[in-house]
């Protein structure tokens, strides 16, 4: 294939198929879709299964990677939460008659045709597929080589659930893996009406450095707790672990704990267990290394000033030593992606300081980081996190995948 610009036109023009759906069309599609990956699920398996046996199970992106009966279960679950929402398109935000009688509206609709740009996570083939159909969209996937065989099914099965409802199946487009090909999704203004990448630093950075097309970033969480000197070190290290080791490849896992001083000795034994049984890596800082070292942490390493600010995606850990909230603020200021910030802390006055002052997209209070989450926000699901502040923030879900219409209705009126 020397060009994807015909693949694209035909999506463009599916999408004004999409568009014209009702709700009730809508969630009869997506609902077709979720009795079709109950009834592939074997088949589903089976493809995801060509793809990990390509890739070494100790890469922190094979647990990505990973479609079973239960993520396959979670899928289904997301279709039947979002049918459940109310839908964004067609919405009126308000309405009122001008002084010259014109009767003014101002309607929620479909941003056109969505492309996203994700690596090893064939679950946002999913995710993707039916925030945008259900919204109005069409949309254009380009994920990573190494999801090739389960994207491909799950398109497949999307493409059936189209077909069966009548409407273009170029209304779900899955490109080439080429990499040639991302650089043409960039600058296809004609066609593409927003990119979302979903992934790793460096590909949001190409995709923002690139594209002609307005972005969405999400994907990429350097994550940070703060336990301040008041916390509860029992709940402190649960938090810890928990947004450590429950789910490490994801972007709302822990990378940096920051540990007021004052508690390093009473919290620090507190961890062991956790990090013993999963061999979570700590790298602290030469304040806390001794502390650590003295409680026997065999994982254990001098931190250099590259291992903050840094996204493990791994079984792996930053330690930061402060005294008192301001280092603390100061620290995730400086290497904060701003995607999810937690305190642990009993103190109620300086808990609403550190929710007020910490710039994210999330922040939590005696709270693990895990629940940045579309689906566990309500949402159904979500394309990514965005870290940024224009157009949304945080979960990026159906709510977000609409724009402004102006429409203005009169008899005859003009302007000189």
């Amino acid at each position: 294939m020397e060009t994807i610009l015909p693949l694209l036109e035909l999506t463009h023009k599916a999408s004004a198929q999409v568009r014209r759906l009702t709700t009730k069309q809508k969630q009869t599609l997506l609902l077709d879709l979720a009795d079709l990956l109950v009834q592939n699920s074997a088949l589903i398996i089976a493809e995801n299964k060509k793809d990990l046996d390509l890739m070494d199970p100790s890469d922190p992106k094979y647990d990505r990677l990973l479609l079973n009966p239960t993520r396959i279960g979670g899928l289904v679950e997301s279709i039947n939460e979002i049918t459940a929402l109310k839908d964004p398109a067609n919405e009126v935000a308000f309405a009122k008659t001008l002084e010259n009688g014109l009767q003014l509206t101002k309607k929620w609709v479909p941003m056109g045709v969505v492309g996203t740009i994700f690596e090893s996570r064939p679950n946002v083939t999913i995710d993707v597929a039916i925030l945008c159909l259900m919204s109005g969209n069409a949309c254009v996937l380009k994920g990573g080589k190494e999801a090739a065989f389960s994207n491909t099914c799950l398109v497949g099965i999307i493409h059936e659930a189209l077909e069966k409802n009548g409407i273009a199946k170029e209304a779900v487009l899955l490109l080439p893996t080429d990499r040639k090909f991302l650089a043409e999704l960039l600058v296809a203004t004609r066609f593409v009406d927003l990119i979302i990448p979903r992934g790793s630093q460096s590909l949001i950075d190409y995709v923002r450095a690139n594209s002609k097309i307005p972005c969405i970033e999400t994907g990429a969480g350097v994550c940070h707790t703060y336990v301040e000197k008041t916390a509860d070190l029992n709940m402190a290290a649960d938090i810890i672990i928990n947004a450590r080791a429950s789910r490490p490849s994801v972007c709302n896992s822990l990378d940096c704990a920051i540990l007021d001083e004052s508690v390093l000795e009473h919290l620090v034994p507190l961890l062991k267990e956790g990090f013993d049984k999963y061999q979570i890596e700590v790298y602290a800082d030469v304040v806390a290394y001794p502390i650590f070292k003295k409680n026997n942490f065999n994982r254990l390493f001098e931190a250099k000033p590259e291992d903050f600010g840094k996204e493990w995606l791994d079984f792996k850990i930053s330690i930061k030593t402060v005294s008192g909230l301001n280092e603390a603020l100061e620290h995730i200021s400086q290497f904060s992606s701003k995607h999810s910030e937690a305190i642990i802390t009993q103190d109620e006055e300086l808990a609403e300081t550190f929710l007020s002052e910490v710039d994210a997209a999330a922040v939590y209070h005696n709270a693990s980081s895990r629940f940045t989450d579309g689906g566990q926000f309500g949402l159904g699901a979500e394309i990514g996190i965005s870290t940024q502040k224009l157009h949304a923030r945080g979960p990026f879900a159906l709510e977000k995948l609409v724009t402004e219409k102006w429409v203005l209705k009169g008899n005859g009126q003009t302007r000189w």
